[in-house]
């Protein structure tokens, strides 16, 4: 026979049992709420990272490079007009950027990307570089430093786009997709879309594997290499791989002129 003290025992150990079950499942739940919470979040910054960021050096942006690979990206510019063409097609040119670091100047030929040089001159010939600062470095996956946004955040530009040009210049993709930019090159940033560069353009300072999708229109001479190469040694701000160079890069002036 079972006493009533024991019942009452047996009673408190059942409801005892029935509230663990209930916050056990409580907590599965939340569980469950707070992965798919997670994973939706995930998505949405990876979505925004990429379209931000998918100009890896995205032309007029920033990329989340979370998951993926790190790229020159730049926020899409406004729509107007590209500059009347008024280079020589045939020529070559070189730029120049005095800089608080050093100077650095870029070999280009119009011949193979008349449209980005003579964007290039267009902007430089109107003061548009002067007084902008290379707004990130990128130390892991690739090796670059972008500059070329007069807003200084990523998401600047001209106004207007540009074309893709001379992207079977680095060679046939490799089984990944990927070509090498290597030390020295300089080559346009854009959204991720075709045809999306703007001003914004990267100095690759160590060969870096990227998709042929950024316009290579140029070659830094090895003292302006060196420069660049003394920038990421310093590395990036608060110690990260990605964002703005401890060492503050800033463009005092920049000219193009025929060689």
């Amino acid at each position: 026979m079972v006493s009533k003290d024991q019942r009452q025992r047996q009673l408190a150990r059942e409801k005892f049992l029935r509230q663990q079950q209930r916050r056990e499942s409580a907590r599965r739940k939340a569980r469950t709420r707070n992965t798919v919470i997670a994973s939706v979040l995930a998505v949405a910054v990876l979505g925004t990272g990429g379209a931000y960021a998918a100009g890896a050096f995205s032309g007029d942006g920033k990329k989340d490079t979370s998951g993926a690979e790190a790229s020159p990206s730049a926020s899409p510019s406004k729509k107007a007009s590209e500059p009347k063409m008024t280079v020589d097609k045939k020529a070559k040119y070189d730029m120049a950027f005095k800089t608080n670091v050093g100077d650095i100047t870029v070999a280009m030929d119009a011949a193979k990307t008349p449209h980005t040089v003579n964007s290039f001159k267009h902007l430089a010939d109107k003061g548009f570089f002067d007084g902008t600062k290379c707004h990130r470095l990128t130390t892991k996956g690739i090796y670059v430093l972008q500059c070329g946004d007069p807003e200084g955040t990523g998401a600047g530009g001209p106004g207007y786009t540009i074309p893709d040009e001379n992207l079977k210049g680095l060679g046939k993709p490799a089984k990944d997709g990927s070509v090498t930019y290597k030390a020295g090159t300089v080559a346009m940033a854009n959204t991720g879309q075709p045809d999306s560069g703007g001003s914004q353009f990267f100095l690759v300072y160590k060969d870096s594997k990227l998709t042929p999708t950024y316009t290579p229109v140029g070659t830094m001479d090895a003292k302006g290499l060196k420069v660049v190469q003394d920038v990421a040694a310093k590395g990036v701000t608060g110690g990260s791989e990605d964002g703005a160079p401890k060492q503050a890069v800033k463009i005092s002036k920049a000219t193009v002129g025929k060689k």
